[in-house]
């Protein structure tokens, strides 16, 4: 941990050492998923290659981007609970997650792309159908346009 980010215990210590940045149990279960459908994806890659923030799946040829949020590192207004010790150390760190979110959907979207957040708690059948759906919106949209100027 960076000096900067003192625990409050060793015990709060070792279950933050422990909390994963990618192949989380949601993100596992959802790539699952959408692998039975058929989908293929790429698994943490920057969507922008000189844009420094990761997508947790990449749809690259249909500019999807899939980002699977934990409730509490990314301020869930449904479960996230504030740190009572380091409270302040632990609002501007998760305040500072949720701006970083906004600026990667904003940049995303600006460069054409289509940003899908799921959050760790939602039906992630649900979260695979909704990507799906996009995923064959986007290749739908594709072959209408290149078969557009056919006629």
């Amino acid at each position: 941990m960076p000096p900067e980010s003192t625990a409050s215990s060793l015990e709060v210590r070792a279950s933050m050492r422990g909390n994963r940045g990618k192949d989380t149990k949601p993100e596992l279960l959802l790539r699952r998923l959408l692998h039975r459908r058929g989908m293929r994806y790429r698994v943490d890659t920057r969507p922008i290659a000189d844009v420094r923030r990761r997508a947790d799946l990449v749809f690259p040829g249909d500019r999807i981007a899939v980002f699977v949020d934990g409730c509490f590192w990314h301020g869930c207004p449904d479960h996230y609970r504030p740190a009572t010790k380091n409270a302040d150390f632990w609002r501007e760190k998760i305040n500072g997650n949720r701006a970083r979110d906004t600026q990667t959907n904003d940049t995303l979207t600006a460069a054409g792309w289509t940003v899908i957040r799921v959050w760790e708690h939602d039906d992630l059948a649900r979260a695979a159908t909704r990507i799906e759906n996009a995923v064959r919106r986007k290749r739908g949209a594709a072959h209408l346009v290149a078969t557009a100027g056919d006629h």
